[in-house]
């Protein structure tokens, strides 16, 4: 058995992921139970990863993390494509 070590998948590299997987500008999401537009492309926030959105129900711009299950399938499919 050999000790080979991938390197974690940087910041951007992950950000790219997500936002193939639709979380991306203009597109509408269903997360936390709410409809969503969202106004930005993914971006690093404090330990994880956020998106501006404009929810159905109101015309103010928030900040969204992702959930934690978004990540590790991003970083699942990453791992496994290199």
């Amino acid at each position: 058995m050999s000790s080979y070590r991938h390197e974690p998948p940087s910041i951007d590299e992950i950000c790219a992921s997500v936002k193939r997987l639709g979380y991306a500008a203009r597109q509408r999401i269903r997360l936390y139970g709410e409809e969503f537009e969202l106004i930005s492309d993914p971006f690093p926030e404090a330990d994880g990863i956020a998106v501006n959105v404009r929810s159905k129900k109101g015309p103010n711009v928030r900040v969204v993390r992702l959930p934690a299950t978004v990540l590790q399938s991003v970083q699942g499919r990453i791992a496994k494509a290199s």
